[in-house]
């Protein structure tokens, strides 16, 4: 299981690893895709995702759907579970938080195909979503809908 981004192998899968102090020093692991040449789609939530605002410091929280159909590569999912967690003391816009993700899975993992939504609660009173993709999805390629509903809010 080894990548070329790490020939040793994964560095998060099965060690005791601390959560990095920022998404620029997190590392994410890649592993070969089990079934290469197969068409199918990989989903990760994260319905408590957090991350600061850079304006207040204060905290805003999203649920994110991560959904891609790999080409050579999968994601480990501790190592995506540590870079998503690293968010937490990052300040940073919605937007940039979201598109970020998407980009740079993309450019180090190399899918066929990926798409985040960033399904961000109200802050200030206004709820802000955030989608971003490579591009059109393969024809052949079964994409559910990401099953978050809109905001409703108390109503």
């Amino acid at each position: 299981m080894t990548d070329a981004s790490n020939p040793s192998g994964p560095i998060h899968l099965g060690q005791q690893t601390a959560l990095p102090a920022s998404p620029q020093e997190a590392m994410l692991d890649y592993v070969p895709n089990p079934r290469p040449g197969v068409n199918y789609l990989v989903r990760f939530v994260a319905p408590e995702f957090t991350s600061l605002c850079p304006v207040t410091g204060q905290p805003d929280f999203a649920h994110l759907v991560l959904d891609y159909s790999p080409a050579q590569t999968i994601v480990e999912s501790k190592s995506l579970k540590l870079f998503l967690g690293s968010f937490r003391n990052h300040g940073a816009f919605h937007e940039d938080v979201t598109v970020g993700i998407g980009q740079r899975l993309a450019e180090e993992m190399q899918p066929v195909w990926l798409r985040i939504g960033g399904y961000w609660y109200p802050r200030g009173g206004m709820p802000i979503d955030v989608f971003w993709q490579t591009g059109p999805a393969p024809a052949d390629l079964w994409v559910p809908e990401q099953g978050v509903p809109p905001y409703r809010g108390r109503g």
